[in-house]
């Protein structure tokens, strides 16, 4: 994982070399520089503990999932759909505060049913093709980090290697869930990926 993003820094090194022409300053993340600057300790929060438990609840829950890991991606997701409905200038603490809590709601109710037919039969399908579920999401995991960059939906080469660290990232987590057969470790290795950026941005910060 650390190799990709040494590749990374050198194609976008060797882009800024040889192809001047290209506008890499209109892909910045504009959203989360302004909430570095606005209130750093939201910044962090949101990095190392906030966004490692949703994106990981969302992307890491189906590789081969126990029927709690399943409740887990059902929240994460309406939790991921519910921030759209929330006004961009509420604060973010609050706006995910919110949105957690009752995502958590949720889980317990889910918890005290009883299994479906149909999610014992999805969570046997889910076990039965859990490397196309692994290597899928890992795509799905870079590809939502677009917004992080471009509002709306645009794809480029540009695009694809800002995107690129993040799916390996995101395959190397599932391989965690895998070997682990657990959830915690995902979570804990992307909050331990976020942390290092979150060292080196302290400069800025502080």
């Amino acid at each position: 994982m650390i190799g990709s993003y040494f590749l990374f820094f050198f194609l976008m090194g060797f882009l800024n070399t040889f192809l001047p022409d290209l506008d890499l300053e209109k892909y910045q993340q504009t959203e989360l520089f302004n909430l570095m600057n606005e209130s750093p300790l939201a910044f962090v929060i949101m990095a190392v503990i906030i966004a490692p438990v949703l994106e990981e609840s969302m992307f890491r829950t189906l590789i081969k999932p126990s029927f709690t890991e399943i409740h887990i991606f059902c929240c994460a997701l309406l939790a991921f759909f519910g921030l759209g409905f929330i006004p961009q200038e509420a604060h973010s603490l609050l706006k995910y505060g919110l949105v957690i809590l009752a995502a958590i709601i949720i889980f317990l109710f889910l918890q005290s049913l009883k299994p479906s037919r149909i999610i014992r039969i999805f969570r046997i399908l889910l076990y039965r093709y859990y490397r196309v579920v692994w290597l899928l999401t890992a795509g799905l995991f870079g590809l939502v980090h677009i917004w992080n960059y471009v509002e709306g939906w645009q794809f480029d080469l540009i695009l694809f290697l800002l995107i690129f660290p993040r799916i390996i990232a995101g395959y190397f987590f599932g391989k965690i869930k895998i070997e682990n057969n657990s959830l915690i470790w995902p979570i804990a290795m992307h909050a331990m990926n976020n942390g290092v950026v979150v060292i080196f941005l302290l400069p800025k910060i502080l």
